[in-house]
């Protein structure tokens, strides 16, 4: 995919529930996709709390003090607007998301980290997303994001205000530009222990990937490393390159990495990545 001819592809991690990983998964997305030889742009809106950018400046810390190079991305934070007028604050947040989205156009991709609650910021980036990675965790609380369930049942559901959210800004992305936006839902942080609460999950969100229109991934297990990699701006794709030594648990997170990548709609991708 060459820049100078095709805007970037624009991944969107959104969920408006916090802890569910997003900022630790967008990085380990960015860093699979500069491995695999592309140039990426990272932005973080949830710019307040900013996980990703933090995560992002204890890389370049990490890579200082190693005096090695490591894959970097081109980081850029998007401030919401503290303009007291409405009108005017959503004016300035969509003047910062185009020069934002605008200083990145010469990556092959960007991926964006959103915060954990509704903001104008947040709806609009959603609305760029040419695919949309929603992490739950395994979690019925979690699931009350999605949809409101009436006792457990899909059939007598209905959609919760993140999911309108989401169809809105279809609608509003096919306005802009024809373009459309494929909507990926996964499991976080999933325990190894076989629960009945699981096997509801996964029957609940099989139902609800047609009803609601995404398309479901099984998920992530529950790993420590994926934590404390980040005090140190590592990924699992970082250990295996600086020779470090990968246990069973690391092979299978990045096993999981690689399937959630095979389901991005993007050729190149699927023939070029290797993680």
């Amino acid at each position: 995919m060459s820049a100078s001819t095709k805007s970037p592809y624009i991944i969107v991690l959104g969920n408006e529930k916090g802890g569910t990983g997003k900022s630790t998964l967008s990085m380990h997305l960015i860093m699979s996709l500069l491995h695999a030889g592309y140039k990426v742009g990272s932005i973080d809106v949830d710019a307040r709390q900013g996980t990703l950018t933090r995560y992002v400046e204890n890389r370049q810390s990490t890579q200082n003090a190693m005096s090695r190079q490591l894959p970097m991305p081109e980081h850029k934070s998007i401030h919401k607007s503290t303009n007291p007028s409405q009108p005017e604050a959503e004016t300035e947040d969509e003047k910062h998301v185009m020069e934002t989205f605008e200083a990145l156009k010469n990556n092959d991709f960007i991926v964006v980290d959103t915060p954990g609650s509704d903001m104008y910021l947040s709806r609009l980036v959603h609305s760029r997303a040419d695919t949309l990675i929603t992490p739950l965790n395994d979690s019925f609380i979690d699931l009350d994001m999605l949809v409101r369930l009436k006792d457990g049942s899909v059939e007598s559901s209905r959609p919760s205000t993140y999911a309108e959210m989401v169809w809105e800004q279809k609608k509003r992305r096919a306005i802009a530009d024809g373009g459309s936006i494929d909507w990926i839902v996964l499991r976080n942080r999933l325990s190894s222990i076989k629960a009945k609460n699981k096997e509801h999950m996964e029957e609940v969100l099989s139902k609800l990937s047609k009803r609601l229109g995404f398309r479901y991934y099984p998920g992530f297990g529950e790993r420590v490393i994926f934590r404390e990699l980040f005090l140190s701006g590592l990924t699992l794709l970082d250990l295996e390159a600086l020779g470090e030594n990968m246990s069973i648990s690391h092979v299978t997170a990045r096993q999981e990495l690689r399937s959630l990548l095979s389901m991005i709609n993007l050729p190149e991708l699927k023939t070029k990545i290797a993680v």
